[in-house]
């Protein structure tokens, strides 16, 4: 490639990023002249490439608005950093349901790589590992994921065909406030305008997602994760246990995330000081909840099942019949 094609790529590729760029810009940038600087504007144009001449004191040149350039150029560091972005998102869930999407993305990356490149990559790759998420990442069909996206953005009403985990199946209408994803899978959350209360869903288990007529307002209160995250703390389960914790939020949620448990301070106390706070969650097994309290190290009291009482009496017995021994 000659010295002014390369330029005429770098000059098309600075457009590219975005905004206004000055004459006296991309005349340092491209190492030339200003008069230079129009004529590979002009080449530019002769490609069929808008290039829009802004006028004025910081005037210069940008590309036309809407229009998307048939090459993707990527510089040494933007390719690395889109290679590694597609292996994290696959090793952590956050892709589409369509696994070869981001494995072909990847490869055709990969193939206009120089070897330079490549090599540092596959360094990159041997050396790197994964630490195992908290479940098997589950990740949603590509067409739900956007057209509740779009539903989430323009506040319109969307129609689900939802299997939930007990295998039934229903249609359910949701007013979506925002979609998170949480431990390698996604979920939207809203509210289900039939009953008037707020609702999460996963998103793999949605077989069908349908645009409705009509708009929504969001009301005020906390953000979708918040609200996704409260929503696993007070689901539907087996057991709900009451604990007075003594400590701060910090100390216990250390111990009992958001996604767990729910913490409210007890009545009349400084809230300047370190206090009891009251502990709300629901499980269906009590059996892993001793040990948590255990390295919370905090003061407690349990309120409620007394099934956990015996379990927190039994883990300490069996604690201390270990430390007795010589």
């Amino acid at each position: 490639m000659s010295r002014p094609t390369g330029r005429v790529l770098t000059l098309l590729e600075l457009l590219q990023s975005g905004g206004t760029r000055t004459m006296a810009e991309l005349a340092d940038r491209l190492g030339v002249d200003g008069r230079t600087v129009r004529r590979y504007v002009d080449q530019l144009i002769d490609l069929d490439i808008p290039i829009e001449a802004v006028r004025g004191r910081y005037g210069g040149y940008r590309l036309g608005r809407g229009y998307r350039l048939p090459p993707l150029m990527l510089d040494d560091d933007e390719a690395l950093a889109v290679l590694l972005g597609l292996i994290a998102g696959r090793r952590t869930g956050l892709a589409t349901a369509d696994d070869t999407a981001s494995e072909t993305a990847a490869a055709k990356i990969r193939r206009v790589l120089p070897e330079r490149l490549t090599r540092g990559l596959d360094t990159v790759l041997e050396s790197l590992a994964f630490t195992k998420p908290a479940g098997e990442p589950v990740t949603p069909d590509a067409g739900t994921l956007l057209t509740i996206a779009d539903a989430v953005r323009h506040h319109r009403p969307v129609s689900l065909r939802y299997t939930d985990r007990d295998g039934r199946r229903s249609d359910r209408t949701l007013h979506p406030y925002g979609i998170v994803n949480h431990s390698g899978r996604w979920y939207v959350t809203g509210a289900d305008p039939s009953i008037g209360e707020n609702r999460t869903f996963r998103l793999d288990r949605v077989t069908d997602a349908r645009t409705l007529p009509g708009s929504f307002e969001v009301p005020a209160g906390p953000d979708p994760a918040q609200r996704v995250l409260s929503g696993f703390a007070t689901a539907s389960y087996r057991y709900e246990v009451t604990l007075r914790i003594h400590g701060t939020v910090e100390q216990i949620r250390a111990r009992l995330p958001a996604s767990l448990a729910e913490i409210s301070p007890t009545a009349d106390q400084d809230p300047a000081a370190e206090q009891w706070q009251r502990v709300e969650l629901r499980a269906e097994r009590l059996d892993w909840l001793p040990a948590v309290l255990a390295t919370l190290d905090r003061p407690f009291v349990i309120e409620r099942p007394d099934e956990l009482r015996d379990l927190v009496v039994a883990l300490a017995d069996r604690l201390a019949s270990h430390a007795r021994r010589t």
